[in-house]
């Protein structure tokens, strides 16, 4: 049996941040605002990953409030729900994604994001989707105040 879910992140820029997408580093002036490395594309596919297994959420399962993970790398939350999914008997068939911000161009970082996203959830790049897109200068992430990121996942489940 498949099935699918959807994941959605957002976080505002914040200054004396490194901006982490997909688990790489980008250059940018500045960085997203967040409890761990606010990486909003690994945090929309590892919801989208939990939301089609039932799952609640990854703020259920890496709070804020806990000071023991304070800036932990993202790509270590995603390897966490690839256990998650194998204590289930899940595997992941694939994630598509697409980040939304009016800059940087992440065009020249995609390969590096599939090859990270993949590794950590340990299945082919060629079944990891990721595609970026602007607001238009629409809202505030067309002010550039912040990014966003939606995924949807697909499951096998024995």
């Amino acid at each position: 049996m498949f099935r699918s879910g959807i994941g959605y992140d957002a976080h505002r820029f914040g200054d004396g941040r490194t901006l982490v997408l997909g688990g790489v580093e980008i250059p940018h002036a500045r960085g997203l605002a967040g409890h761990s490395d606010a990486d909003v594309l690994t945090h929309a596919i590892a919801d989208a990953l939990l939301g089609a297994i039932g799952e609640c959420d990854i703020g259920h399962h890496f709070p804020n409030t806990d000071e023991s993970i304070r800036g932990i790398s993202s790509l270590q939350i995603l390897r966490r729900v690839g256990e998650i999914l194998a204590e289930k008997n899940c595997r992941v068939a694939n994630v598509d994604a697409t980040l939304i911000a009016e800059a940087p161009k992440i065009g020249p970082h995609l390969e590096a994001m599939r090859s990270r996203i993949s590794a950590a959830l340990g299945i082919d790049p060629a079944r990891v989707g990721i595609k970026a897109t602007t607001n238009e200068g629409m809202g505030a992430l067309g002010r550039g105040e912040g990014m966003a990121a939606l995924a949807v996942a697909s499951v096998e489940m024995e």
